[in-house]
């Protein structure tokens, strides 16, 4: 009898282990020492992890051509945020290819030696973001949660739970953490004709939103600090292919003499951006040489 309750305890043993091994575990800290970035990433089972990045990209503010009003405002927001003084949540919108992105990360090459961490969250899952922002609340960095390219659908788990975080939630505020985020969006949601016939006329003739437009508002208002980027001139593409051919130590006679196909290349592609100006001069010094 002792013998068979043994291995029925040992089977519910295993069977109970399994069944841990596939529900969602609290997340883990990661070592916090291996990299001044990390991505969360969900794996088997709902588990959210922590990974320190092994090579984290280097990008230098000066490598940053042609939004020097964009640059001052962000690098005057997380300065403060790293000193300790009050700083804002931060929307990055735009035009593509215009330097959101490497903003931010030109952020954490320039701070990340005074405590600045840098977290990478996909869309899909701040969902977890208060279970992140726990894990990160007593420690001595100062983190940006960065998300990329953000956008929703109406009704997504995300975008609420974004809202609450942001603004609204009954825990209060972490002061060292903040979530940049970039968008192609203003207000990170789809925008309809339909939504203008919420807009409603008072007796006075003042013209409010309607519920629909005040909702796709609401997130986005809740960034203190919103940054615009906007599509560069020509001038201004080819003075950005110029600062790249640069760093790739092209001399300045041979800068000059490859505007015409820093052009044909913006052409062929159908914008000039800066990722295209940096796309060309990888092509042309991988080419021609440096």
């Amino acid at each position: 009898m002792n013998e068979a309750f043994e291995r029925l305890l040992t089977r519910a043993e295993a069977l109970l282990a399994r069944i841990e091994s596939v529900l969602p575990q609290p997340l883990a800290e990661p070592d916090w020492q291996a990299s001044v970035a990390f991505r969360y990433r969900k794996r088997a089972g709902g588990h959210g992890v922590l990974e320190p990045v092994r090579h984290v990209a280097q990008m230098a503010l000066d490598d940053l051509r042609e939004i020097d009003d964009q640059k001052e405002k962000i690098r005057r927001n997380t300065e403060q945020f790293v000193r300790g003084r009050p700083a804002n949540n931060v929307l990055l919108t735009g035009a593509r290819g215009t330097g959101k992105s490497s903003l931010i990360k030109a952020m954490l090459t320039t701070y990340a030696s005074q405590g600045l961490r840098l977290i990478e969250v996909d869309k899909g899952d701040l969902v977890d973001l208060p279970d992140l922002v726990e894990v990160m609340a007593n420690r001595p960095e100062k983190f940006i949660v960065f998300s990329d390219d953000l956008s929703f659908e109406d009704g997504e788990p995300a975008y609420k739970a974004l809202k609450s975080i942001l603004d609204g939630s009954i825990s209060a505020s972490t002061t060292n953490v903040l979530i940049y985020a970039t968008s192609n969006r203003r207000h990170l949601l789809p925008e309809y004709m339909s939504d203008n016939q919420s807009y409603k006329h008072t007796d006075d003739g003042e013209l409010h939103p309607g519920e629909v437009v005040e909702e796709k508002i609401s997130l986005s208002e809740r960034f203190g600090l919103w940054v615009s980027f906007y599509p560069f001139s020509q001038n201004e593409y080819l003075a950005i292919v110029a600062q790249w051919l640069s760093s790739f130590g092209v001399p300045p006679e041979r800068i000059e003499a490859a505007r015409p196909q820093a052009l044909v290349w913006a052409l062929e592609r159908a914008s000039r951006s800066g990722r295209v100006a940096y796309q060309f001069a990888r092509d042309y010094v991988g080419r021609e040489g440096a």
